[in-house]
């Protein structure tokens, strides 16, 4: 499975308390047995509730989610609803390849696909696979994929895919030095690489990471 830090689409269901879920269980169980919806002093008095302001509370709070419906100008009217299931969004994001997080390495693209919730909105992002070391006081590990916004600028210090020379793709922190780019790595064993700017293709800025564990 992956441990992202972003969510991932998925089916939701919103979360109720454990006495809301008693208040459901029994709405329901009652309803099913008598056709009809019990009245707040039956519910109170099967659960050992002491106030009917209580069950009052519970029923508003379950109607607000969405897993009961009460018509008014009807006596006994609630209704336990089926709970709401949102339709996941997934969107394909391109696997480009792998990007280095030590030396240079030639970026290859690759067909493959990483399919991910709608935290990336409008964005034009990719993914990209880390190979290295040179990034891991980031906590961006080799075998990591990176989610990476398409862009030719960045502001100083943020991570960025870099292309050196037009040719090698590199994942360091970016800084300007007067004629020079810095692209400094977070590994203190580790020296930084300098280049003219003009050899020096900003290719994107690095929104977060995505983790595969065994």
């Amino acid at each position: 499975m992956l441990a992202l830090r972003f969510l991932f689409a998925n089916i939701k269901r919103m979360a109720i308390t454990r006495r809301q879920k008693e208040v459901l269980d029994f709405l329901s169980t009652f309803t099913q047995t008598n056709g009809y919806s019990p009245s707040f002093e039956e519910i109170a008095s099967a659960l050992g509730l002491n106030s009917l302001a209580t069950v009052h509370k519970h029923i508003t709070n379950l109607q607000s989610k969405g897993l009961l419906q009460r018509t008014h100008n009807r006596s006994r009217s609630i209704d336990v609803l089926p709970p709401r299931i949102s339709k996941p969004q997934v969107t394909r994001v391109p696997l480009a390849g792998r990007i280095a997080a030590g030396s240079p390495v030639e970026a290859i693209e690759t067909a493959e696909s990483i399919s991910l919730g709608d935290i990336i909105g409008n964005r034009d992002v990719f993914a990209l696979e880390v190979h290295g070391e040179s990034m891991r006081d980031e906590h961006i590990l080799s075998g990591d994929f990176v989610l990476v916004e398409r862009t030719r600028t960045a502001r100083e210090g943020e991570i960025i895919v870099a292309l050196v020379d037009g040719v090698e793709a590199t994942l360091k922190r970016f800084y300007r030095e007067g004629n020079l780019i810095r692209l400094q790595p977070s590994n203190s064993e580790m020296q930084p690489i300098y280049a003219p700017a003009a050899n020096v293709a900003i290719q994107g800025k690095v929104l977060g990471i995505l983790r595969k564990y065994a």
